[in-house]
């Protein structure tokens, strides 16, 4: 029997029970002001959601966060007030050492957001090999500029009748 026919069966037979008692008569479900379970033990709460989010989230925190707990720890005079501050903001106390350590070192430079991952290092040759790629890109563009210029001259020398002689070229490209 399959676990829907027996759901029928057991739902059809309770309905069946109820039809036949008297118009006085409690189930024990009734008397006991619920459903039926062993030993009086109170319900159970419903299940919380067992699932774990695939990856947790980092927190980050700002730099003036950092400065204001920091400010707010250092102002902290009674005994258990740095650990009511952590357990209020939800911290450690690994949080407050470091962010002193990073005060030491300097304050703009420690408390500002690091990007995270690897760091980058551009050989010097690199970066000039890019600087002369810059260079020779934006004197191609004034040279085409300036044969622009030198056609448009030729032209209009040569509509005034007074055209520009030809000269060889030294670097023999064209």
């Amino acid at each position: 029997m399959s676990k829907t026919n027996g759901r029928r069966m057991e739902l059809n037979t309770a309905e069946l029970e109820d039809s036949q008692r008297r118009e006085g008569e409690r189930s024990e479900s009734d008397r006991s002001g619920g459903d039926s379970n062993s030993g009086g033990a109170p319900r159970m709460a419903p299940i919380p959601d067992p699932e774990v989010a695939a990856k947790p989230v980092r927190r980050r925190f700002t730099a003036d966060y950092k400065r204001s707990i920091l400010e707010q720890a250092d102002a902290c005079q009674d005994a258990g007030a740095i650990g009511a501050l952590l357990r209020r903001e939800g911290l450690y106390s690994s949080h407050l050492s470091t962010w002193r350590r990073q005060v030491r070192r300097g304050e703009l430079a420690a408390l500002t957001p690091k990007k995270r991952g690897r760091k980058t290092t551009v050989s010097p040759l690199l970066e000039e090999n890019r600087k002369l790629v810059a260079a020779n890109a934006r004197l191609q563009k004034r040279l085409e500029d300036a044969e622009f210029i030198i056609e448009v001259q030729k032209k209009l020398a040569a509509a005034l009748g007074r055209p520009i002689p030809e000269r060889k070229n030294d670097e023999g490209n064209e």
